[in-house]
């Protein structure tokens, strides 16, 4: 591992520069990797893993939409694609990418599909984590190990294909073979992470559940809606609201950020940009600080998780989960978004080809 400088912290990072996919290829060849759900984690980690040499099967319901998605991509029902159970019977590393209800749904039959030195994988440690909401309890004769990719499965697939990866963080719970830290090297780098960073099951969780809450999703939404909504209450048309509020951010400040950080991005901005920015960020950050400590703490209870079991099991969640979906697909700001895209100039090219 690698000692690198973050901000003053020292961190031990693991890059695949210094654990190459040829040692992947070396550790896992005498694995079988099973893939447990097709969903957007389970299918780019897969074909990544296939990309890169690594003897992947994939576990999936027959009667769902991705069991055909898995064919169309190239799994062969019988030999590289099989129902969740035979496919972790099958498998020597058990990769449980299912959600985190279904994972709590379908952990007996995983559970008897484990054999001795077998490993567990994960992408996400909610299920260990709040084990006594999900009853996943492994037995302590196999390895339980975690890579969870900083990013959705759209990008996990799209980065490993232009070569440049993804960060991800990994995290061992249990070592019942010896070569647990050996099997998540091994498989953060075929799956296609450009580097990896420790943590813990517990910390991944925390920092997960709080960052998709927060700054990631519910945070980024509500504020955009809000000063949207404000922007339009005070007689602005719907494309300068939206510019105001949402192209400018994704479209240009975003990426200066992530070329060369927040000051580089205020550097490159007018003065009166800089000054009023800077000072109303400390509003900003003191408005919103006590929410965030309760976000962190509501999910540290188990309370989150619990909201998320519960919701995922009602009858009606999927068609409840789309009409949310829709009313803000629906509503002005994002209708908006989608007309404003749709005059992108490179929008407007790929409509002339």
């Amino acid at each position: 591992m690698a000692k690198i400088d973050f901000g003053g912290v020292q961190e031990d990072v693991i890059t695949r520069e210094e654990f190459t996919v040829a040692q992947a290829q070396q550790i896992l060849k005498v694995e079988v990797v099973a893939t447990l759900g097709y969903g957007i984690q389970g299918r780019s980690q897969a074909l990544n893993m296939r990309d890169n040499g690594v003897q992947v099967i994939v576990g999936q319901r027959k009667d769902s939409k991705t069991y055909h998605k898995a064919i169309e991509d190239g799994w062969i029902p019988g030999e590289s694609l099989f129902s969740l159970e035979e496919a972790a019977q099958r498998g020597t590393i058990k990769m449980i990418l299912l959600t985190d209800a279904a994972q709590k749904e379908e952990w007996p039959n995983i559970k008897g599909g484990l054999k001795k030195g077998d490993a567990l994988y994960f992408s996400h440690g909610f299920s260990i984590v709040f084990k006594e909401q999900t009853g996943v309890i492994p037995p302590n004769d196999v390895d339980v190990i975690l890579v969870a990719p900083k990013g959705s499965g759209t990008s996990v697939r799209r980065n490993f294909v232009n070569g440049s990866g993804i960060n991800s963080s990994f995290a061992i719970f249990q070592d019942a073979t010896g070569k647990a830290l050996e099997r998540t090297k091994a498989l953060g780098i075929a799956i296609g992470s450009g580097y990896l960073f420790p943590t813990t099951f517990e910390k991944e969780t925390y920092s997960d559940l709080t960052g998709e809450r927060g700054t990631l999703m519910g945070a980024l939404a509500g504020i955009i809606e809000a000063q949207y909504s404000t922007l339009r209450e005070h007689g602005h048309s719907p494309s300068e609201a939206f510019n105001e509020t949402v192209e400018e951010l994704t479209q240009s400040l975003i990426r200066l950020v992530d070329e060369n950080g927040m000051d580089w991005m205020y550097n490159n901005c007018s003065e009166t940009a800089r000054i009023g920015a800077l000072r109303w960020k400390e509003r900003f950050r003191s408005a919103t600080k006590p929410v965030f400590d309760s976000l962190y703490e509501l999910t540290a209870a188990g309370e989150e998780s619990r909201i998320v079991l519960e919701r995922s099991k009602e009858t009606n969640y999927k068609q409840k989960l789309a009409d949310e979906l829709k009313a803000m697909g629906s509503s002005e700001l994002w209708r908006t978004g989608a007309t404003v895209r749709s005059l992108r100039p490179n929008k407007q090219k790929e409509k002339n080809q």
